[in-house]
């Protein structure tokens, strides 16, 4: 039976957003091709006809999930103010609600690991999005008027980000674990003039998790 090319196009979609979820949850090494297919409610069979293999889906789930920060990223580039923007992008990265959903949670953070250990086309797509979405990161959030200057300072505040999101989902004590996200909110706010800035009452942390 032949499909309508829309339809395909919308299996594939569901296909790489169940994989960059599996992704986030279970790590890329982790995750076989079953799961995926299993998650998106297809069979492994089907797979083939969207993706050459796993390394070709790990490429281009990634690039998705980067994607899909975009209309995240506008939402803090409207704010007016330096710290106004930085506190949304601290704020939201370093919530609880953050750290216990995976699945719907950083890229970044949750497959950084995997992605150092690999090589070829997968690692050269994670890369690409990688860069481009820190670009982004910085066009929106607008830190500095240098150029170079601004690139420096985002790549500064995603690389806490990251770190403290790691260390705060690797310990199994919840109370030490909240105390990791609420030290360095606090210390990313002073340290970015974000202190005594009221946030937006439109920025519940969830609805920001992906714009990172």
């Amino acid at each position: 039976m032949r499909y309508p090319p829309a339809h395909k196009q919308s299996t594939r979609r569901r296909i790489l957003e169940a994989a960059g979820q599996a992704f986030r949850e279970r790590g890329v090494a982790e995750t076989g091709v079953d799961e995926v297919m299993r998650r998106a409610g297809l069979t492994h069979g089907g797979f083939y006809a969207h993706f050459s293999d796993k390394t070709e889906l790990i490429a281009e789930a990634c690039a998705a999930a980067f994607e899909a920060a975009v209309p995240n990223l506008e939402r803090i580039a409207v704010l007016p103010t330096r710290a106004a923007r930085a506190r949304m992008l601290i704020d939201s990265y370093l919530a609880t609600r953050h750290r216990d959903n995976r699945g719907s949670g950083c890229l970044i953070v949750a497959v950084g690991a995997d992605m150092a250990r690999l090589q070829g086309a997968a690692r050269a797509g994670y890369s690409r999005g990688f860069t481009q979405h820190l670009d982004r990161l910085a066009a929106a959030l607008r830190l500095s008027r240098d150029p170079a200057k601004n690139r420096d300072l985002v790549t500064q505040l995603m690389s806490a980000l990251v770190g403290a999101l790691l260390f705060a989902r690797a310990i199994d004590d919840p109370a030490r674990s909240d105390a990791i996200l609420h030290s360095m909110r606090r210390h990313l706010r002073a340290a970015y003039g974000v202190d005594g800035i009221r946030p937006p009452p439109t920025s519940p942390a969830h609805d920001f998790m992906r714009a990172i």
